[in-house]
């Protein structure tokens, strides 16, 4: 007799293996879960743990070497054994998925138009194609594409990150689905336009009555929208409940450290981080017992010989907890808060004594592209004004949070800040030498006292050296004898937390955190008074970022350095940050202290980029105002006259004719307002936008 469901969608003791030379890896290990109409359901956990796996069994987009038992059932009717062409027919119609990169999913040689038109007619041939075009139009709009006629026309490569996922929403929810899964749908994208997307995607489940699976590792994406989560650790869910039970009364170690690794924008700046210590067990190779035990802070010896099953907390069935200390964690006989203790912050004599000058001054900074055509006879058509006019300063033993939108010109400024030679327009000055007046041998020596930190730990990493090669080859360059430079590389290992002993080791053999850390080292390994952290942490899952977090602010406090931190990332930057500059199409649009930007924003971009942010607790977000920026950011090629950001501004749209007038003909300079600089001819006014939303 064929088995049956009241749910949407029920998975059952669900199990995926893959065979591989070296033995099975068992990616999913006995996850049952399941899903009503209308209801969101999150997944969350770090890289490696099955959530992205689960989602594809679901939708049978496995490969045909996977080994899948247990059971799925769609809307009563299992899914498994079903042949390819049934499973087609389900796909879009029934469930559909939004995956996490957009580029690789959408058909780069298909306009956008056609793509969303393909989705309607293989569901129903009887439309016609004038028919499908039309209805691609009006899908393109519902999910918010700006001039969707045109837009329809266009191919992939020619929408930004935020309108190609926009593109997909359109196309999963084309044939009115029951039951809609998005794979990570926001990881990439800056925060403003993951508000967009999350708005769409909320927009879309109202709109069809479709239930939601989303699969994520930000704690605050799923705060803000989902109405329960299960957490995935190893292959099997670890934790369930709703989102009040999970975020307000963990009962999993591991969800207790995940949400306490977290950057909260509510309470950031005020106390470190408690990262989550160790990584994630190879599936390949697992250890009997819970495989959470080698980091759990309240590991007992039952742990490392018993894997707990999902027990259920109290009377409710659907908030379980897969412990075996579950009992007394959810009891309070074992405090939540002692399970992951605050560590005591540096005292003051530990801190390094620098004197408070500048090290880094940044004036009228400028970097124009020419935009040219022809291969032979270039013809220049405009300029990009990837950087116009930037002005910032870093005082010795502090950190500059540099943020904005993806586009907005952060990494070419500190491009023409490393390169260390006369920029195109503008001044830069370190250590209070101008660059532009640097000998090639001055200009070299000043290199050991200004250094980097990419975002990408393992691009940045030479896979073919050892760990001590890469650590010593900015001391090479600049000619120390061998015998320092070992010295010099054990030194700086111990200093970021590695053991020296790993110094003959290559780059695969370690972490995303040790690889960031190793960076770090090499970074160090010089003695520079600047280092220059480009998305340090936004490669790396929330559990390892606390800690690479909490090493950069030790770093500082024992070296007196002073980082220029490049995020997208507010509540990372809100963590580390003195002061904040906001950067918008090559524009520094408002600076100040960082509790003074983020306390009292005097900017209407500035109070957008904020309202965005995620917190990871639901009673926050359930009451926060959120303001949503329409649109992307224009191309740095537009020649915009008046305030470059009034194309997408809140507060423009609230102004008196003449207000606007003055908007649209006259470009802000940087003027003081409650203790920030701000780029604003209507700052006064920018509680207007929190009072009309």
């Amino acid at each position: 007799m064929a088995e049956t469901s009241s749910h949407l969608l029920e998975v059952r003791d669900l199990s995926v293996t893959f065979p591989q030379p070296g033995g099975s890896v068992t990616a999913v290990r006995g996850v049952s879960y399941h899903v009503d109409k209308g209801e969101f359901l999150g997944i969350v956990g770090e890289s490696g743990s099955g959530k992205s796996v689960s989602s594809l069994a679901v939708m049978g987009l496995l490969p045909s070497s996977a080994k899948v038992s247990g059971d799925i059932l769609f809307e009563g009717t299992s899914l498994l054994g079903r042949s390819d062409k049934e499973l087609s027919r389900l796909r879009g119609d029934g469930i559909s998925i939004i995956f996490q990169d957009p580029l690789s999913a959408l058909t780069p040689v298909y306009t956008i138009g056609a793509q969303i038109a393909e989705a309607l007619r293989l569901h129903d041939r009887r439309l016609s194609k004038q028919a499908a075009n039309v209805r691609a139009v009006e899908l393109l709009k519902v999910v918010g594409i700006p001039n969707p006629e045109r837009r329809a026309q266009a191919f992939p490569h020619e929408f930004s990150g935020g309108m190609r996922q926009r593109a997909m929403i359109a196309i999963a929810i084309a044939n009115n689905p029951r039951l809609i899964i998005a794979d990570e749908p926001t990881t990439a994208l800056d925060v403003t336009i993951q508000a967009q997307i999350l708005e769409v995607l909320q927009k879309a489940k109202d709109m069809t009555g479709a239930a939601v699976v989303l699969i994520t590792h930000d704690l605050g994406v799923v705060a803000g929208n989902a109405d329960r989560i299960a957490v995935m650790y190893a292959g099997r869910i670890v934790e369930t409940g709703t989102v009040d039970q999970v975020f307000h009364q963990p009962s999993m170690p591991y969800t207790i450290g995940l949400l306490r690794s977290m950057p909260n924008l509510a309470t950031a700046g005020h106390t470190r981080l408690v990262p989550l210590e160790g990584r994630p067990p190879q599936l390949s190779n697992l250890a009997p017992g819970c495989p959470f035990a080698p980091r759990c802070p309240v590991v007992i010896e039952a742990c490392r010989t018993t894997e707990p099953p999902l027990t259920p907390i109290g009377t409710d069935p659907l908030n379980s907890s897969a412990c075996l200390r579950v009992a007394e964690i959810a009891s309070g006989a074992l405090d939540r808060g002692h399970l992951y203790p605050v560590p005591e912050p540096v005292i003051a004599a530990e801190r390094a004594d620098v004197a408070s000058e500048n090290v880094l001054a940044v004036e009228a900074l400028k970097r124009h592209f020419p935009l040219s055509r022809g291969s032979i006879f270039k013809q220049t058509i405009g300029m990009v004004r990837a950087v116009d006019g930037v002005d910032f300063e870093i005082k010795s033993g502090q950190t500059l949070g540099l943020v904005g939108e993806s586009g907005c010109g952060k990494s070419t400024t500190i491009m023409e800040i490393l390169e260390l030679a006369k920029p195109q327009s503008g001044c830069v000055t370190i250590n209070g030498v101008d660059v532009a007046t640097l000998s090639a041998r001055e200009r070299r020596t000043l290199r050991r006292e200004i250094q980097v930190v990419f975002q990408d730990p393992m691009a940045s990493l030479d896979p073919r050296l050892p760990v001590q090669d890469i650590v010593a080859e900015p001391l090479t360059v600049h000619g120390i004898p061998a015998r320092e430079r070992l010295r010099k590389v054990r030194d700086v290992l111990d200093l970021v937390g590695l053991d020296p002993s790993m110094a003959s080791r290559y780059p695969h053999e370690f972490s995303g955190g040790q690889r960031q850390r190793i960076g770090i080292a090499r970074a160090l390994v010089t003695d520079p008074k600047i280092v220059v952290l480009d998305e340090p942490v936004s490669a790396l899952d929330v559990s390892i970022q606390a800690g690479v977090i909490n090493l950069l602010q030790d770093l500082q406090e024992k070296l007196g350095l002073s980082y220029l931190f490049v995020a997208h990332d507010l509540a990372v930057v809100r963590q580390i940050a003195d002061t904040v500059a906001v950067m918008y199409l090559g524009r520094i649009v408002e600076s100040g202290l960082a509790e003074q930007i983020f306390e009292n924003p005097q900017h209407p971009y500035t109070l957008a980029l904020l309202s965005a942010v995620p917190v990871p607790d639901p009673t926050v977000e359930r009451s926060r105002t959120r303001i949503i920026l329409e649109g992307d950011l224009p191309s740095p090629t537009e020649d915009i006259n008046g305030c470059n950001f009034r194309t997408r501004c809140p507060l423009y749209k609230l102004m008196d004719a003449a207000g606007q007038e003055r908007c649209r003909s006259e470009d802000p300079i940087q003027r003081p307002v409650e203790g920030s600089r701000v780029a604003c001819h209507h700052a006064e006014h920018i509680d207007l936008m929190t009072t009309t939303v």
